[in-house]
Formats: structure tokens, C-alpha cells, sequence
């Protein structure tokens, strides 16, 4: 007697026996017990979560002895041919090898007729999408408005590819991928019947191997009880899959938490020694990573374990690394059919997550998102009077810049160059910038570096800083006019208010003529003449007034723009840091040498001051 396998010994003949789709059953239940069963259905959905199946079934439901019923009483004539596949009124058509318009042609000439044995002739047409342009629209007619006693059954994997009229004339249940959990309850069941013995973990491999798809698993299943003899052990199951042990992906994990990269390469090394599917340890590393992540965000959600040691992970990985190393894991599982081995492949993915693992002062645990107020040391080693280190001892840098220009580059500096002076993007970002608070912009110049630059002008103080002296001297006197008495003053004046949106723009845009008897007097240029509306005008001169002591007549010159604006000034400055930046970064010894030695070219409008 010939074996049958368990796909098929097991296939569900009543719907009270199908696994997940329970959406659909309800829908078809309730047509067959209610009796108004469409004409017409489609079942879509991926391969083996049961669309024929369901559609035998509804074919036997039809056409039981006992009656139209939900539940079909299996031992009649009629439902014993059924499951068998010798009902002379079911009709299953492959339409992946009967594609023609001529095959269709000739199932519409048989709908004519009535049924051999059943009440209702069924017409279960498999992978639907594959039948010709001309074949569906041969069959759209007969699909509308077939004869009393026809049902037609659709099934498919790809339901984009139907025609809209083909859709339109079906009722549509899409079928849904079977969890883990579902496909191994039913392999538990299958195995205790079967007598078979089996150790948790090995169901669990297999039903994630399965990839929701119950026909799979079982397939699976059946080659496990080949290769392990009749008993079902981790290890072994393990074996044939091409997956490794989840203590294994915890141990990579664990080196990668404690930079232990001779620790990595051991383990790698113990890994190859099982040839496993690369590919598949990165997606068990990812699978580890998501379960800490979950960990670490959300405490109260049950995380399971399964061979990783995701509590003491959480704690010793920062939450931000533990994203960057999954992204990693996919980008790296992605890349490997270009790696020059497999292997080689994802090793470098691993050694990728060492390069960027938590320095010394980041590995002990995992805190929530950093201080946003912790400031560093400028780039000229002053530090700032408040500035206090927000974590206890200095940040270590894992890098050494080869070269002071590589100071200049930003974030957004092409990976060639940043990589042609041997400091990574990261590193750059790590160095502080004073910054103007008023102006939301940086303001210092750039910083020194060993090759010549321009001289490039800071901006003035706030107004705060540089009024005090002129203050002190004229304590006694009642006019305060001594605070704006040329551009400069009106530049730091500006800086110093509180001035938001179109009203700072205006001020901005204002050249200084004079301020006299609480007149103020400026100059807009002939383009910004718009800004003076008399709202703004009006919102300036309440700005001003706690530094003037009242709020000033303010009193626009038709003539031309007589000084310096401060967004002119701004300006002036940024194109000064500009030049100076790019002047110091092309005439550096390091990208010199790499320009001439090893033909490396500059991206136009690649460098910026490194403070922006």
C-alpha cells in the first residue's frame, strides 16, 4: 500500500476541522444555512492556508445526500467520491495547463447540462489568474448569468492579475497566512495521533519554517520524520533545516554587547562549523534584536526568551544601537547574494554592528534618550562655564582624525571623501558649535585648522553683553539713546529681542540710519519694502522697548539702504566661513596627497563650515 502524506491525510473534510480562516467559514456557513449561496466565489490567499480545500468542502456541502447542509455528513456516496476525487459533477480545472480560450469554451458547453449524480455542478478552477485574455472573456458571460444548477469556484495566488470584470462578478474571501502558533497546534495534533515523539523546539522550527503556510509545514514535517528516523529532536530538526541554535545567535549577540570582537570570530567560526543558511542566522539575529527591543520599550509585553538572554541584552545594549543593528541585520541579509561568500557576507554584517557598538562609557546600561541638555568642550578645548558632562566620565571616542580639514566636513559630505580622511561622519558629528540663541544659526568661525584661511568676523554680542559698560556710565542721564547709536548696536539689538516670524524678518531686513528723541529711523532696501505693513512696524517697536526704555517712532527713508542689515550681515559672515572652510579643506596636506596619489576628486558644493 502506498504512503500518503500527511498533507493529504490530514486535509480537513468538514469546516469544523480547518485551521485560521474563520472569517470565510462563517461567511459560507451562513450562505448554506440560510440558502442563498452565490453563484460565484473567489478564494485568494498564498500557497496552502486551504483555499481548494475550502472549496471542496463547500462542493460537498452542496451536494450532500443528506441535504444542503454546513456540515456535510462525510458518509454518504456523494461526500465519500468528493474526498476521494472521483465526483463526476465536481469539475477541477488547472488553469495553469488549460490557459486556451478553447478550454474554456468547452467548460461553458458542459455547464448547459445538468448534473450526473449531485444536485449542483461545481466548477473548481485552480489558479485562475493564469487562464488567457481571450479565456476570461470567454467565461465572464456564463460566470454573470451561469444556470440554476452551476457553481463556480475560483482560486488564487495572484488576484491582481484578474481582470475587474472577473472580480466584480465573484463574491471575494481572502484567505489570511496561518500564524505559528496555529501551524504547530495542528502538527502537535497530527504527531500525538501519528505517535510520533517530538521535542518542543523542533515543532517550533518547523512551524516558523513553514512560513504560514499550513501545506508547507506539513511537507515539512513529513521530511523531519524521514531524516530523524520517527523522532522529532531539536537538534536534528535543526540540522536539516540549515538553522543554528538560538543560544548560538545569543552568544553572537552577547560578543557584540561586550565589543568582544576575538569572542565574535570565535563564535562565527562555530557557527560555520554547522553550514548553516547565512541568510537565516541573520534573520534569527534580527528576530533576537526585535525581542529586546520590545523588552526595552514596552517592560510589560511577554517577550519569550527562546535561547537569548533577552533581559540581560536589554540592559546592556542603549535602544538606539539596538535599531541600528537590526536595520543592519536586514540591510546585511539583503546584500548577501552580492557578498563575495556567503560567509564573508555576514561577517561583515557583524563586524559592521562591532564598528558601531556602544563605547565605554555607553555599555553598562541601557537609559532612555539622552539628556538633551548635556553639552562637550568646544572644538578649541574652552569649555563653557555651564557646560557639565551629563553622564559620569567623558564620552571615549572610538576614532582618531587623521586630518584637522576632515573638522570641515558635514553630515552630508559624500562617503568617498569622509572615508579619504579617515574619520567617519559619526565622529564629526560629535564636536560642539557655539551657537547665536537668538538667530537659531551658528556664529563663530570655523574652526582653525592647520592650513591658512580667511579672517573671518564674528557677529556681535547679544545686546545684553555689550550695553552694560555704556549703562554704567550714563546712569545718571535720562536719555537711553546711547544704547543704538550705529549699526553695530542695532545688529546686537536685534539679536537680543524676542522678535519671532514676519516682524523679525522686517527688523532683519532694516538697515540702521539713526535714533534720536525715541525716532527711530531705518532703510528697507527696494525689494522688502513689502515687510513695513503697520502690524510688524508695530510689534518691532514693542520688541524694543524694555531695551530703549519706551517703544521708538519707528520712521522708514525713502532714500536707499544706508547700513548693513543684519540679514545682509549674516549673510556676509556665512559666505566668509564658506570660503574659508573650502579654502582650508583643499589645501589640506592629507587630501592633497589623496587627490594626487590616488586620483580622488572633490564633489562640487560638497564641503561646509564644520558648524553647520
Amino acid at each position: 500500500m502506498s504512503y500518503l502524506v500527511l498533507a493529504r491525510k490530514w486535509r480537513p473534510k468538514r469546516f469544523a476541522e480547518l485551521v485560521g480562516q474563520e472569517h470565510v467559514v462563517r461567511a459560507l456557513t451562513n450562505a448554506l444555512d440560510t440558502g442563498r449561496v452565490h453563484h460565484a466565489f473567489l478564494f485568494t490567499g498564498t500557497r496552502g492556508v486551504g483555499k481548494t480545500t475550502i472549496a471542496r468542502i463547500f462542493a460537498k456541502s452542496l451536494n450532500c445526500e443528506q441535504g444542503t447542509s454546513a456540515d456535510p455528513c462525510g458518509e454518504c456516496n456523494s461526500c465519500k467520491d468528493i474526498d476521494a476525487g472521483r465526483f463526476l459533477d465536481l469539475l477541477e480545472i488547472d488553469a495553469a495547463s488549460n490557459t486556451g480560450v478553447d478550454d474554456v469554451r468547452e467548460v461553458i458547453e458542459n455547464a448547459q447540462y445538468m448534473p450526473s449524480r449531485g444536485r449542483t455542478k461545481v466548477y473548481l478552477i485552480d489558479e485562475v489568474h493564469m487562464l488567457s485574455k481571450a479565456a476570461f472573456n470567454a467565461l465572464l458571460k456564463t460566470l454573470e448569468e451561469p444556470p440554476g444548477h452551476v457553481k463556480f469556484l475560483l482560486a488564487t495566488t495572484d488576484p491582481q492579475k484578474l481582470p475587474v470584470t472577473v472580480l466584480s462578478r465573484c463574491l471575494q474571501f481572502n484567505l489570511k497566512r496561518l500564524d505559528e502558533a496555529q501551524i504547530g497546534g495542528q502538527m502537535t495534533r497530527i504527531l500525538e495521533a501519528e505517535a510520533i515523539a517530538t521535542e518542543p523546539g523542533a515543532i517550533r522550527q518547523l512551524a516558523k519554517a513553514a512560513d504560514g503556510s499550513l501545506r508547507d509545514g506539513l511537507s515539512l514535517l513529513d521530511q523531519a520524520i524521514a531524516y530523524t528516523g520517527g523522532r522529532l529532536e531539536d537538534a536534528s530538526v535543526a540540522a536539516m533545516l540549515g538553522s543554528v541554535d538560538r543560544t548560538r545567535v545569543g552568544a553572537v549577540l552577547g560578543a557584540l554587547a561586550a565589543a568582544d570582537g576575538a569572542g565574535l570570530m570565535a563564535e562565527i567560526a562555530e557557527l560555520a562549523e554547522f553550514s548553516p543558511d547565512w541568510s537565516s542566522v541573520l534573520d534569527a539575529i534580527a528576530d533576537a534584536l526585535h525581542r529586546v527591543q520590545v523588552r526595552q520599550l514596552v517592560p510589560d509585553a511577554a517577550v519569550e526568551a527562546d535561547g537569548v538572554d533577552v533581559d540581560a541584552l536589554a540592559e546592556a545594549v542603549r535602544p538606539e544601537l539596538v535599531q541600528l543593528w537590526y536595520q543592519m541585520s536586514l540591510g546585511g541579509r539583503r546584500d548577501l547574494p552580492y557578498a563575495p561568500s556567503p560567509r564573508a557576507g555576514f561577517e561583515m554584517t557583524l563586524l559592521r554592528m562591532l564598528a558601531f557598538r556602544p563605547s565605554d562609557g555607553e555599555a553598562g546600561s541601557a537609559p532612555g534618550p539622552r539628556d538633551a541638555g548635556a553639552t562637550r568642550a568646544p572644538a578649541s578645548g574652552r569649555t563653557p562655564p555651564a557646560a557639565a558632562p551629563a553622564r559620569s566620565g567623558p564620552r571615549e571616542n572610538p576614532f582618531e582624525p587623521r586630518a584637522a580639514a576632515a573638522a570641515l566636513l558635514r553630515d552630508e559630505t559624500g562617503p568617498a571623501m569622509s572615508a579619504a580622511v579617515g574619520v567617519p561622519a559619526a565622529v564629526a558629528r560629535e564636536r560642539p558649535v557655539p551657537v547665536d540663541t537668538a538667530h537659531d544659526a551658528p556664529w563663530a568661525p570655523a574652526p582653525q585648522t592647520t592650513a591658512p584661511k580667511a579672517e573671518v568676523r564674528p557677529a556681535a554680542p547679544p545686546a545684553a553683553a555689550r550695553s552694560a559698560p555704556r549703562e554704567t556710565a550714563t546712569v545718571a542721564t535720562p536719555s537711553r539713546d546711547a544704547r543704538l547709536a550705529d549699526a553695530a548696536d542695532w545688529h546686537a539689538l536685534v539679536a537680543g529681542s524676542e522678535l519671532r516670524g514676519p516682524a523679525r524678518l522686517l527688523a532683519e531686513h532694516a538697515g540702521f540710519v539713526s535714533y534720536e528723541g525715541g525716532v527711530l529711523r531705518l532703510s528697507l532696501a527696494p525689494d522688502d519694502e513689502h515687510l513695513q505693513g503697520p502690524v510688524l512696524v508695530r510689534l518691532v517697536a514693542e520688541a524694543l522697548a524694555p531695551s530703549l526704555g519706551t517703544a521708538p517712532d519707528i520712521r522708514f527713508e525713502t532714500a536707499e539702504l544706508v547700513g548693513e542689515s543684519v540679514s545682509e550681515r549674516n549673510r556676509r559672515v556665512r559666505d566668509e566661513r564658506q570660503t574659508a572652510a573650502e579654502h582650508a579643506f583643499t589645501n589640506d596636506a592629507d587630501v592633497q596627497r589623496l587627490i594626487q596619489q590616488r586620483g580622488a576628486r572633490l564633489v562640487p558644493d560638497s564641503i561646509r563650515p564644520f558648524d553647520e
